[in-house]
């Protein structure tokens, strides 16, 4: 459904907020090996994440690394995907058309149309705490295991 890249960052903003705190911040090569990700793209992906102090913070120099704030972890999921550019792709067309619509549907109009509010509401209504809570209860994995 995402790019890699976006995958990448989902991955390691839920890692980071299970595992990093402003006292105790990820480095780099933790993160990329935690995510199963190339170190070098990590870099890009965490950039990216950090411009601004959007959803990630960081640190540089010795004691440094990354972490998420507790105001941070609250954002929704869906904020992973702005930075990343990609949340406009949950209000599009599952076929990517330009021209999509109920007078000029895609063959998969009729049955996208009644699952997208519920995935819409899936990446509104869940946090990065949350998501984070789940891999640290053990309920759920992001490959780090």
């Amino acid at each position: 459904m995402f790019s890699k890249t976006t995958e990448y960052a989902l991955r390691a903003v839920i890692y980071i907020a299970q595992k990093g705190t402003e006292e105790n911040k990820l480095g780099l090569a933790d993160i990329a090996k935690a995510i199963h990700s190339p170190r070098s793209f990590t870099a890009k992906i965490l950039q990216q994440l950090t411009a601004g102090g959007k959803i990630i913070s960081s640190v540089r120099g010795p004691g440094g690394g990354f972490y998420i704030s507790a105001k941070a972890k609250k954002l929704p999921v869906r904020s992973v995907l702005s930075v990343m550019g990609e949340d406009v792709k949950l209000e599009k067309c599952v076929l990517g058309l330009k021209h999509c619509s109920e007078e000029k549907p895609c063959p998969m109009h009729a049955s996208y149309k009644l699952i997208k509010p519920l995935i819409i509401d899936l990446f509104e209504s869940k946090t990065i705490e949350m998501l984070a809570n789940e891999v640290s209860a053990g309920k759920s994995n992001i490959g780090n295991l």
